[in-house]
């Protein structure tokens, strides 16, 4: 009887040690807000836990949108604006126009949404697989709501559509890069926002209208040892450790709300362990700023007063719903972020 006792509780002592093991292993990743990422030095990162600044809160920041203006974004953060536009050297573009049957030029103004996450992960920077993010089927699993396919240079859309041409890549085409991936991604807008929008275009009298969907192409690349700014990298994550690898996934055409996006995902050597990384995370979206000044024409309406065009882009509207863009772009990017963690570290 005794030796029955004592195997009973060895076993649930182990079936206990197991159960906790895998806990810990699924455990999600959890969101910690801080004023600045790149001041949290790697000594202060906790497991599984992603520091996170959108900056909503900055002096540069529009207090309105939540949003930086282009101008400001370049002027008060240079090397951010050097790594996180749509290239080098990229500033806001001239847009010709018909007004009247008489042609016109336009700057196209800018509004900055800048995103900086920085996390742990448990292996050594060499057995981190960012090649995985080039297959579709990874995509695919950051969010399922948004399907993609591949696409070649000659679709790229700032080279077949004359209207694209301001985001024309100064130096090559799009989707040549040694190694990348392009494709071609559909989101259909979720919740009420469709019927938000069928009611907006049915009171727009001419005018470009609202699509119920999100198309965008983008280009994604893990950079060769040749293109890493191993000198200029250290200074956009403010940390001086060698950089052992890059992922940039670049949005260089977006039909409606956007005019392009970056994501860059800085892994470095951790200052005081061989066998961990740190990974410092950018996004930065490009919001047109017509868009924003779209709100008179909803305010004056009852039912689209909560279809505000900053509003919901932010999630502050009644209108936004689920997980992915139609929740707005902080929910939807700390999700994504969340769901790129996750995937490193696996």
């Amino acid at each position: 009887m005794a030796l029955q006792i004592f195997v009973r509780r060895a076993l649930i002592a182990v079936a206990a040690l197991f159960a906790s093991a895998g806990g810990s292993a699924g455990e999600e990743f959890r969101i910690e807000e801080v004023p600045s990422v790149t001041a949290v030095a790697p000594a202060r990162l906790k497991p599984r836990t992603i520091v996170f600044s959108d900056h909503r809160d900055d002096k540069l920041t529009d207090a309105g949108t939540g949003l930086i203006r282009f101008e400001d974004w370049g002027r008060g953060r240079p090397v951010q604006k050097q790594f996180l536009s749509l290239f080098p050297g990229y500033s806001e573009p001239t847009i010709r126009v018909s007004v009247h049957g008489i042609p016109k030029s336009y700057t196209e103004k800018l509004h900055m949404y800048v995103v900086e996450a920085r996390f742990l992960i448990a292996k050594a920077p060499a057995s981190v697989d960012l090649a995985r993010f080039r297959r579709l089927e990874t995509l695919e699993k950051i969010d399922p709501s948004i399907k993609h396919r591949r696409i070649s240079a000659e679709q790229a859309a700032p080279q077949a559509d004359p209207q694209s041409a301001h985001n024309r890549h100064p130096n090559r085409r799009w989707c040549e890069a040694p190694g990348s991936l392009c494709i071609e991604s559909r989101y259909p807008l979720e919740g009420k926002l469709p019927v938000g929008i069928r009611l907006a275009n049915k009171l727009e009298e001419g005018g470009k209208k609202i699509s119920e969907f999100m198309e965008f192409q983008t280009e994604i690349r893990v950079l060769p040892p040749e293109d890493i700014d191993r000198a200029g990298l250290p200074k956009l994550t403010a940390l001086e450790t060698p950089v052992a690898g890059v992922l940039e996934q670049t949005i260089f055409s977006v039909n409606q709300v956007m005019q392009f996006g970056k994501l860059l995902a800085i892994l470095q050597e951790h200052p005081s362990d061989p066998n961990r990384t740190v990974a410092t995370v950018f996004m930065a979206l490009a919001v047109e700023t017509d868009v924003l000044e779209r709100k008179k024409e909803f305010e004056n309406v009852p039912v689209l007063r909560n279809l505000i065009p900053a509003q919901v882009l932010m999630g502050r509207s009644s209108f936004n719903s689920g997980n992915s863009i139609s929740a707005g772009l902080p929910e939807y990017v700390r999700n994504r972020i969340r769901a790129i963690a996750d995937l490193i570290e696996q």
